[in-house]
């Protein structure tokens, strides 16, 4: 199954985290990233030299990119989201995604992805059989 490359994968990947960059080499024939990744990843580069090299890294991957079938999807699993809240016990746990991490879900599930990230605050892997969580940190 191809693999849907979440932020935090990559950010640790320039961040010298060994365990991201083994991932990153072991997948790179079948990942691919959002544009909301991309855009995420390359707004913490503060000098020119660096942010360059990080274009050229994140070039390899295939880049997928929104259209209306993934907002019309990102609506819908928000708006799910918003109801099962409104509608819980108090004791049970309810989960909101932020509006990025609501966009990689409707990638991942539009394109039959596993969404590769360390993000279980947000993805819950007995609610989220689409996320992979390749390392701990």
């Amino acid at each position: 199954m191809k693999k849907l490359i979440d932020s935090c994968i990559l950010i640790d990947h320039f961040n010298g985290v060994s365990a991201a960059t083994s991932y990153l080499r072991k997948h790179k024939n079948d990942a691919c990233i959002s544009i909301i990744t991309k855009a995420e990843v390359l707004i913490g580069f503060e000098d020119e030299t660096t942010f360059h090299q990080a274009q050229q890294v994140l070039s390899y991957f295939h880049l997928i990119e929104l259209d209306q079938t993934i907002i019309d999807l990102v609506i819908q699993l928000r708006r799910e989201q918003i109801r099962k809240k409104l509608n819980k016990l108090p004791h049970q746990k309810s989960l909101q995604w932020k509006l990025p991490d609501a966009i990689q879900a409707a990638i991942a599930l539009h394109y039959n992805l596993k969404l590769v990230t360390h993000n279980t605050k947000d993805f819950d892997l007995t609610q989220h059989p689409f996320v992979e969580v390749p390392y701990t940190v």
